[in-house]
């Protein structure tokens, strides 16, 4: 049987284990963030699609990713301290994971088979890479980094039904 989104658990950003099929039902944004990138203002996009859509069942979830240009080389604590100051950042953040390589996340190994980038590529290019994950833990769609949040909405709206 393939994996769904509720097959996989993570870390948040203070230390609390989170199963993600505590998310099932939900339509779930997960985005590898980073604190110092240019696609940092996202933060604020992300939060204003968390605000919109959060009641109507959308779940946006952040995994900062130090491995594009160390843009997240802070701590967990100072991660989520610089979202919330600066961004208002409610929705949740997991701990920092790598999105690449042999210490991948097992969620976002499955997230890049499931949904390969430009030309079937898995790997994830840059911070803000985004994947959008329906209702029954699908993978819908991968997003590249410069996609505004604000152009998903149409998808999001969707998935949402």
């Amino acid at each position: 049987m393939s994996k769904t989104l509720s097959d996989f658990e993570a870390i948040d950003i203070t230390g609390k284990a989170v199963a993600l099929a505590d998310f099932q039902g939900r339509v779930v944004l997960v985005v590898n963030t980073a604190s110092a990138c240019g696609f940092t203002p996202q933060f604020g996009g992300l939060e204003d699609l968390w605000k919109r859509y959060g009641d109507r069942g959308l779940m946006v979830v952040g995994f900062p990713c130090n491995q594009f240009g160390g843009q997240d080389p802070k701590g967990n604590a100072d991660i989520a301290s610089f979202c919330q100051v600066n961004y208002g950042v409610t929705f949740p953040m997991m701990a920092k994971v790598d999105v690449n390589g042999a210490n991948a996340h097992p969620l976002f190994q499955w997230l890049k088979h499931e949904a390969p980038g430009l030309l079937g590529s898995e790997g994830i290019k840059w911070n803000f890479t985004k994947f959008l994950v329906g209702r029954d833990g699908r993978v819908v769609r991968r997003y590249a980094p410069q996609d505004a949040p604000v152009k998903l909405a149409a998808d999001i709206e969707a998935a949402l039904g």
